[in-house]
């Protein structure tokens, strides 16, 4: 019932409003310039340490934020997931932490950016080999990993937050701005929306893999002792991350009975 309002147009027809809502974060917003010209001004040991502890945070959010989707698993026509939803969606204490979270997105990202352009620019030929460990492929490629990762938040904001903020009209299928169980449904039954989400979870799954080693390794523990432990706990929460999410579109295209 819900397939024939899908719209995946969105990314293939209109990628302007993508890169205006990106430029309008980035270069009129009162609170990101500041915060960008005092990030400038820190050691590159203590950028490295805020960006530390920003992926800390974002690190424990996507548990809550899959714990949460889970719920759309249950067949009690989203009862609990909207509930769960119209909690975070109304409580005062979770818009404070929603303050924090994105101030935890743009910090992570900022310094992300800087680190990467200071790196380009303190060599900028490159070196004639570059290493071949695990490690250093990822390093080498967690800016463009984030910048998927962020284009694909962009759209995730469109689709669900604009929409609960009043800033993009509700999808027809909807009952209200905060049906958000009925909004998932109808992205989830369009095949080329699931095989676009699969390919970002797996993006996903390879910046968390090297950012969870990272987060560690900036706070001292970068050890042989400490280093093969926290590889594997970096690849069991890369793994029930993207296997999580993939579960959730998995089941609305095969499983799913409207």
């Amino acid at each position: 019932m819900y397939s024939k309002f899908v719209d995946t147009s969105f990314c293939i027809e209109k990628p302007i409003i993508l890169l205006n809502i990106t430029k309008y974060i980035l270069l009129t917003n009162k609170r990101v310039l500041p915060m960008a010209n005092t990030l400038l001004k820190m050691s590159s040991l203590s950028r490295k340490v805020f960006m530390a502890l920003a992926g800390t945070f974002l690190l424990v959010f996507l548990l809550v934020h899959l714990g949460i989707n889970l719920f759309l698993l249950r067949n009690d026509g989203g009862e609990w997931f909207n509930l769960a939803a119209g909690f975070m969606s109304t409580n005062y204490l979770v818009k404070v932490f929603e303050i924090f979270l994105l101030a935890a997105f743009l910090i992570h990202i900022l310094i992300g950016i800087i680190l990467k352009l200071q790196n380009w620019r303190s060599r900028p030929k490159g070196y004639a080999v570059t290493g071949k460990t695990p490690t250093s492929f990822f390093s080498r490629y967690m800016i463009w990993t984030g910048l998927t990762i962020l284009t694909a938040l962009i759209i995730h904001f469109i689709d669900f937050y604009f929409v609960k903020m009043g800033l993009i009209e509700v999808p027809a299928g909807a009952a209200d701005k905060h049906d958000f169980y009925a909004m998932a449904v109808m992205k989830f039954s369009d095949m080329t929306y699931v095989i676009v989400y699969y390919v970002w979870l797996l993006v996903l799954g390879l910046h968390l893999y090297h950012a969870f080693q990272s987060v560690f390794q900036t706070f001292g523990f970068n050890h042989n002792k400490y280093t093969p432990g926290l590889k594997r706990c970096a690849a069991v929460y890369a793994v029930v991350v993207t296997l999580g999410f993939m579960v959730i579109p998995t089941y609305f295209q095969f499983f799913f009975q409207s």
